[in-house]
């Protein structure tokens, strides 16, 4: 506050504007400022000289030296680098206000326009490193006292756009308020500039107002003229957030944040949700700051099952729309997720307002996101030339769980400062789109972990931002039809109609080199002549030929002698399936009868895609991970483990059999003797594989067209059919099982456990097993049973009483908790490997509270517990075990003082962690969305083109061979996209374990701190019990490294020439 002697009044106004919560108060207090100080406010660069000479007040002193720590930077030219250029920023949300601070810094006269009258936002921004720093540097602190002052990195919408308000008006940024920008109005002769067409009737000044720059921030529904917008589509999603009051309580505060759960990889918790509330979501969020800020993604059928929404539209908008969602019911819906990810711990929820006096909840649609082609243009008319830029949501709209909004919308608010700044200085305008184009390729690919580590050092220059940058990546001559000259036609690029051309004659050749590339596959097997796509296969023989080339060892070419075409086509179908990754589009009787050529074509493709750049050799074939089905082979051999284990699990409760928790749980897997699934007799398909040949889906009964088929137990589906019929969630290897009573597949989280009791939903997730490194050619040896009773779970571990006698009891009240100083404590029985656990734990701490080594040992030892720490964090209502840990080694210690910080970064660092993977869960999910939309567009495009090819019975060979050729480049298309499904589904399985390592390294910490005089009979058992799992999941992790590790070495040794 002003200090209590000071009468100046602007001293009082400066105040005011420093505390002004409300967009009219900073704005009626900063007028009041500028009147005391007798300035006209939005003079530019100067008036921010003005008023720091003439307020010489202790208060803005650490303001003026922030701002003027910026200003002064080389790169500003002292405000003299765009003194003579005109901008109009359209959008006051953060990135229009951060592009408009940036160009007011540069000396540019600027003028910005906003449709609204007050920031009413109360949705909460991550808040990237980078984003900090540079807040920070802008003095955020001074106007936001919370300014990061949590576990998690966060600020509200409305809270900064009214920080950087602040700052724009201090800069001389010209403001107007309820003014709305329509379109651009041409000059209408020469000597004239570009106007800007705005309602309703601006001021004479503002609208006579020329400029040479045009800065878009008005958000993802408005693109100026000129741009186009491309649509990246996904599975529909719906997401909810939701604003409840912050009464600031003691209780409020000590309530941890969620960084971000999300069921891709914590399953237990949304299975726990979905039994105690009936509420089906997908992730959830929490941030604290001046609300607590909900967000969630929640499923569509648990929407309509809770009478969230009225009725189920196919129109995405009339889903959503205000008619078809009940308020009442999605408060409830809202308030619920919120109680139970807080275990209730807020109390009574109450709903903030939003700008219309309503509680502040709402659904909205984010399946489609909106990106321009181009971040910028440039006009030119009589002479005249305007520069034009986007930035925020109508550059790219964001993906919300991903945290990245906010930090690419400052990273592209530099970059349009950086593209006037060249613009003043008189670069061409080809040059000047050319490194904006190359800014903007980067944006997307940007993450806190590839950009420069010293955020320090940012600033305006590109350079100091990106660590590979190359502002030649796009060629003057490339962005010449972003240069639009009003009197001449718009120049084309050259290469736009040989593109065209090269689409069709890329097309050529294609079924030529598939016939040649099978020849040379079987060339040299006895009785195997391949001649055609279509009769040279129904024996069998070539297919068991292309098999073994790719796979010696599993089948001696003389081995076939005697064996029927049917049976020698099943063998191969099923080997390149497990052994090679190639799913089968047609059924062993369609390949003998050469009923189904065109399935024929696209299994025969699949090989070739993948194994078209493969030597030959005499071993087995190393597969790239990229364009191979690697991922696909591996993928499956999991499904088939998972089968067998739940299998064997089976058998054994039927049975009576106890699991084996003793000596069995230290065996490793690799000494069991394998099942050689390849020297198993070549036997025909039963009668029901031979019912299904491919043409109809096993589920709806429906016609199934070639790119239509998906192969699961040898029997095909349509992709839509094959899903979960409880939550209607797509089911992908490894992460499904089928009920052995009804015969349907299910996903993990909720396949009905037969014959056992329920537990928690987590059964399925925790049966999985990874194949072991080792496995190439050989199948996958059986796995040792699970334990058929549900281990309790870590934060609800089962109990039994102690009964103690009377004499007992005597005893333990006249027990003295003192320790005697002279006396040895008793030695503690031996914990096995626990013991070392634990000293393992507390040598992870040195340097935060144990007595320090040498400078260059307490940096390492801190560096290894904060890794330590920030694997183990997951989610904030869980980790009070972990912290109570960290607290009792520290307290220990009795070095507590010299870290007074320790426990606040510990956190700080496990939130981050949990928010990267929580990023990367969310990432792999939207892309699998997308995967699954631009395949359903394949699938549609190949049926048509499958029911062209079979009408044109009469038709010329070249509009058949045309119309195949078309149909084996979608088979190529869609043959890349499952491959990278593939993946990006290993990707899903890494993080699983990763979150099932940290929940069993919590609970043995449990074990580990917990007083022997209070252990039970019961604990020694669970703790055994949750050892096995670990050294399981160890296991599992390992295998999947193994994987991961080949695919890398692969794609090194096989050179930049693997790819097409």
């Amino acid at each position: 506050m002003a200090s209590p002697t000071s009468t100046n009044p602007a001293h009082a106004h400066f105040e005011s504007f420093l505390q002004a919560q409300l967009c009219r108060d900073v704005l009626s207090s900063f007028d009041g400022l500028c009147r005391a100080l007798e300035l006209e406010p939005g003079g530019g660069l100067p008036q921010f000289h003005k008023i720091k000479a003439q307020l010489n007040y202790w208060s803005a002193k650490s303001l003026w030296a922030k701002l003027d720590k910026r200003a002064t930077q080389p790169v500003y030219q002292q405000g003299r680098a765009c003194a003579n250029t005109k901008c109009l920023v359209v959008g006051a949300g953060p990135c229009g206000l951060r592009a408009a601070v940036e160009l007011a810094l540069l000396g540019a006269q600027v003028v910005l326009v906003e449709k609204r009258t007050k920031f009413s936002r109360h949705n909460v921004l991550h808040l990237w490193p980078f984003t900090i720093h540079d807040l920070r540097a802008l003095g955020a602190k001074k106007f936001y006292g919370r300014f990061c002052t949590g576990t998690l990195d966060h600020i509200s919408i409305r809270q900064l756009q009214l920080l950087l308000l602040k700052v724009a008006l201090l800069l001389g940024v010209e403001i107007h308020w309820g003014v709305t920008f329509t379109g651009l109005q041409p000059p209408p002769k020469r000597g004239s500039g570009w106007r800007a067409q705005l309602q309703p009737s601006p001021p004479s000044q503002l609208a006579s107002y020329e400029f040479d720059v045009l800065i878009s921030a008005a958000g993802g529904k408005f693109v100026p003229e000129g741009f186009t917008v491309r649509e990246m589509r996904g599975k529909l999603a719906i997401g909810i957030t939701a604003n409840f009051v912050n009464r600031r309580t003691v209780e409020e505060t000590q309530v941890p944040e969620i960084s971000g759960v999300a069921k891709i990889y914590n399953q237990q918790f949304f299975q726990s949700l979905l039994k105690a509330t009936g509420i089906d979501l997908e992730n959830i969020v929490y941030y604290k700051d001046d609300t607590h800020y909900f967000v969630m993604t929640a499923k569509k059928q648990c929407m309509l099952r809770l009478g969230v929404l009225r009725q189920d539209w196919p129109e995405t908008d009339r889903l959503l729309s205000g008619a078809n969602v009940v308020p009442a019911a999605l408060q409830r819906f809202a308030r619920a997720a919120a109680d139970f990810a807080t275990q209730g711990k807020l109390g009574n929820l109450e709903f903030a307002q939003d700008a219309s006096g309503r509680p502040d909840v709402s659904a909205f649609d984010f399946t489609s996101m909106m990106r321009a082609e181009s971040s910028a243009r440039v006009k030119e008319k009589h002479g005249a030339r305007l520069l034009m830029g986007l930035v925020g949501d109508c550059l790219v709209e964001p993906f919300w769980p991903l945290g990245t909004g906010v930090a690419r919308g400052f990273l592209a608010a530099l970059d349009a400062a950086w593209m006037v700044k060249r613009w003043a200085e008189g670069v061409g305008p080809l040059e000047v789109l050319a490194e904006r184009e190359s800014l903007y390729q980067l944006l997307s690919q940007t993450s806190p972990e590839n950009m420069h580590r010293n955020t320090a050092q940012y600033g305006l220059d590109p350079a100091t931002r990106y660590p590979n940058l190359n502002l030649r990546a796009v060629t003057p001559k490339q962005v010449q039809d972003l240069y639009e000259v009003a009197t001449k036609e718009t120049i084309q690029r050259p290469s736009d109609k040989p593109d065209g051309v090269a689409s069709v004659t890329g097309l050529a050749g294609t079924q030529e080199a598939l016939l040649r590339w099978c020849q040379e596959q079987t060339a040299g097997y006895p009785g195997v002549h391949v001649t055609d796509l279509s009769s040279s296969w129904t024996d069998g023989r070539a297919l068991c030929a292309l098999v073994h080339r790719l796979q010696p060892g599993l089948l001696e070419p003389s081995d076939l002698q005697g064996v029927g075409a049917l049976e020698a086509a099943s063998w191969a179908l099923k080997m390149a399936e497990h052994e090679l990754g190639i799913t089968p589009v047609l059924s062993a009787q369609a390949v003998v009868a050469g009923s189904d050529p065109l399935g024929l074509i696209a299994y025969l493709s699949y090989f070739h895609s993948a194994f078209k750049n493969t030597p030959h050799t005499e071993g087995p074939v190393r597969q790239g991970s990229l364009g191979t089905s690697r991922a696909v082979q591996f993928l499956g051999k999991l499904q088939r483990t998972l089968q067998r284990t739940r299998a064997q699990e089976k058998r054994e409760h039927a049975g009576g059999k106890k699991p084996r928790l003793q000596e069995e749980a230290h065996t490793p897997r690799t000494e069991e003797p394998p099942v050689p699934e390849p020297s198993v007799p070549l036997t025909p398909p039963s009668q029901h594989q031979q019912a299904n040949s491919g043409d109809l889906c096993a589920l709806c009964g429906e016609q199934l067209y070639v790119l239509e088929r998906l192969c699961v137990d040898g029997h095909f589906f349509h992709r839509s059919c094959f899903c979960c019929p409880i939550c209607e969630a797509t089911l992908w290897p490894g992460d499904y099982g089928q009920h052995p009573g009804d015969g349907r597949f299910y996903c993990l989280q909720h396949l009905p456990q037969a014959g056992h009791q329920e537990d928690n939903g987590n059964h399925g997730s925790e049966s999985q097993e990874l194949p072991t490194p080792t496995e190439t050619s050989s199948p996958v040896p059986p796995i040792p049973p699970k334990e058929s009773n549900p281990v309790p779970s870590p934060s609800q571990p089962t109990r039994r009483p102690i009964r103690l006698s009377s004499p007992e009891r005597r005893q333990l009240s006249s027990l003295s908790l003192t320790p005697d100083q002279e006396a040895e404590p008793p030695p503690k029985p031996p914990r096995t490997c626990l013991a070392l656990a634990r000293q393992a734990l507390e040598g992870s701490f040195m340097g935060w509270g144990l007595p320090v080594q040498t400078a260059q040992e307490e940096e390492k030892n801190l560096s290894s517990s904060e890794e330590e720490e920030e694997d183990e964090e997951e989610d904030g209502a869980l980790y009070s075990d972990a912290e109570q840990t960290l607290l009792t080694i520290a307290k220990n210690s009795g070095h507590m003082t010299n870290y007074p910080t320790w426990r606040r970064t510990l956190l700080r660092r496990a939130k981050e962690e949990e928010m990267k993977r929580f990023s990367k869960a969310q990432a792999i999910q939207r892309r699998q969305y997308e995967i699954e939309v631009a395949l359903n567009e394949l699938e549609a495009e190949g049926k048509k083109l499958e029911l062209a090819l079979r009408e044109q019975s009469d038709s010329s060979e070249q509009r058949k061979n045309l119309l195949l050729e078309q149909l084996l480049q979608l088979v190529r298309e869609k043959n890349s996209l499952v491959t990278e499904e593939a993946e990006l589904m290993i990707a899903a399985k890494e993080l699983n374990l990763e979150e099932k390592q940290w929940h069993l390294d919590q609970e043995l910490r449990r074990y580990m701190n917990q007083d022997g005089t209070l252990r039970t009979d019961v604990d020694p058992q669970d703790e055994k019990k949750a050892v096995k799992k670990l050294v399981d999941v160890v296991n599992q992790r390992n295998a999947l490294i193994h994987f991961l590790e080949e695919c890398r070495l692969s794609e090194l040794t096989s050179g930049p020439g693997v790819q097409d």
